[in-house]
């Protein structure tokens, strides 16, 4: 089901009497602005149309409460009393946005009767309303700038031709960045993350309120065993293993031995027919309990069979994480939410933590011993054979890669002391700086603050060591999704 997006334009009902032709302009300005929604974002939009009175302001409220809308666009197309807008307002809580876009890029003064400047004084009808939203304690969002036509319409005697002025590109962009955060929190609503096993013991950070988090981010945690994945890896066929393998083949690069690192060496064959059975067993497992995300550890006993099997978890988990069902490592759901988001607005989302810092370069070395998200790789990934997984049991095979150029955002997800959820939100750059060849993912990140302020900024807002990496500036998105949530965000180095 597509996410739905209300729209309504509001005006003066005296005006159509008074100015032949204003009633049906303005529509056609709230029909553009449809048009362009839809033409640019994969929702629907219901526009409701012009509301000029009171009662057509609580029909609007209605229609918007039975569509079961996400945002509400207020198009301010001309004057218009903010008792027709109010009741729309109070009637559907959705988020409201006002949009102040004016047609023209000025008016023609010679020109211009009274009809035509009422086509372009948006701006007249905006403080009103939004003192009538504040006085009512229902939050608002404004945008203005220009309405961004390609042409100009034949009843205007203004210059409409905008679409590629800075007014009007960056209104569109804030607009299009609202209906991708609400896309985006409508796709998490009901989905379900698995959490397998238990967190790593003592990572305090990690531990979580399950009720807390279904109740802020709208989702469902299915609590898995290890006889879950069991069970599903007894009934893996050698064919299936076979197909598996074929595909790991066909999207990592088979390492070498290290040379700097005894402990990672290339991958045995034994290794990469058992990571190709285990992914087989992941599949089914996720396939079994429809599985949107999955948050995994498990610290078996030495040599038990448990021990095995999540030994090679982390080729699995790469793979389902590049299907869209992330996976996070040490049993991190808070930052498994962050991955899934980022999944969802389509931007990647790989597990990471601090590794170290270059102070040569200005960077910090962010990664993971695993999973990694190939979609967003500097290149194919790599495969190290593990004799030890640092900190924790067993032997197999990990994932050495990085995250290709360019900017970059972090996400991370935590738990206050008051009960509450806050999102951390910071941006960079990714380098092609050197990397350790220990079977790790690692890349390093030139944040817009030098490496000391930045972790300073950063470990004050009090994270989880685990966060979600993206490509691309995403911090407006992110504040954005946030907003629709009701959740707490905090930019570092904004």
């Amino acid at each position: 089901m597509k996410t739905k997006i209300g729209l309504y334009s509001c005006g003066n009902r005296p005006y159509w009497q008074q100015f032949a032709g204003l009633k049906e302009r303005l529509i056609a300005y709230g029909e553009f602005i449809a048009g362009k929604m839809a033409e640019n974002a994969d929702v629907e939009i219901c526009n409701f149309g012009l509301v000029d009175s009171f009662e057509k302001g609580k029909a609007a409220g209605e229609y918007f409460c039975r569509k079961n809308v996400s945002i509400v666009f207020c198009h301010a197309a001309t004057y218009s009393p903010s008792s027709n807008v109010l009741p729309v307002h109070k009637t559907c809580r959705a988020k409201t946005i006002v949009l102040n876009l004016q047609p023209c890029i000025k008016i023609n003064y010679a020109k211009t009767d009274t009809g035509e400047w009422l086509a372009h004084c948006n701006a007249c009808a905006v403080p009103e309303i939004c003192n009538a939203l504040m006085r009512c304690n229902i939050g608002y969002t404004v945008i203005n700038g220009l309405l961004g036509q390609e042409k100009t319409p034949s009843c205007s005697v203004a210059d409409e031709c905008s679409a590629d002025r800075e007014e009007a590109v960056a209104a569109w962009k804030e607009i299009m960045e609202w209906l991708r955060a609400a896309d985006a929190v409508t796709k998490l609503n009901g989905c379900r993350f698995g959490f397998l096993g238990n967190y790593y013991d003592g990572m305090l950070d990690m531990y979580s309120d399950f009720t807390l988090l279904s109740n802020a981010f709208n989702i469902d945690v299915k609590i898995l065993e290890m006889c879950d994945v069991k069970q599903n890896l007894d009934l893996v066929t050698d064919e299936e293993t076979a197909e598996k393998l074929k595909e790991i083949k066909s999207l990592f690069v088979i390492g070498g031995d290290s040379g700097a690192a005894e402990e990672a060496k290339r991958p045995t064959k034994e290794q990469l027919e058992w990571s190709a059975r285990v992914a087989c067993a992941e599949q089914r497992t996720v396939d079994k309990f429809a599985l949107d995300a999955l948050s995994y550890y498990y610290h078996g006993a030495d040599g038990s069979e448990y021990e095995q099997i999540q030994s090679g978890f982390i080729v699995g988990n790469s793979l389902l994480t590049a299907k869209h069902i992330p996976c996070a490592g040490e049993a991190d759901i808070k930052t498994n939410i962050a991955m899934k988001l980022c999944d969802i607005l389509g931007i990647g989302g790989s597990f990471c933590e601090i590794v170290t810092t270059d102070y040569e370069q200005g960077t910090i070395l962010v990664g993971h011993d695993g999973p990694f998200h190939i979609r967003i790789a500097e290149g194919a990934p790599l495969l190290r054979g593990m004799g030890v997984y640092h900190g924790k049991r067993g032997t197999g095979i990990s994932v050495e890669a990085k995250v290709r150029k360019g900017d970059v955002s972090t996400l991370g997800i935590s738990q206050t002391a008051d009960g509450k959820i806050r999102l951390i939100i910071s941006e960079g750059i990714a380098t092609d700086g050197e990397i350790m060849h220990i079977g790790n993912t690692q890349t390093h990140i030139r944040f817009s603050l030098p490496p000391d302020a930045y972790m300073d900024k950063w470990f004050r807002a009090a994270p989880t060591h685990h966060f979600a990496l993206s490509v691309g500036k995403n911090a407006r998105l992110f504040i954005k999704v946030a907003d629709l949530l009701g959740i707490e965000s905090v930019v570092i180095g904004g």
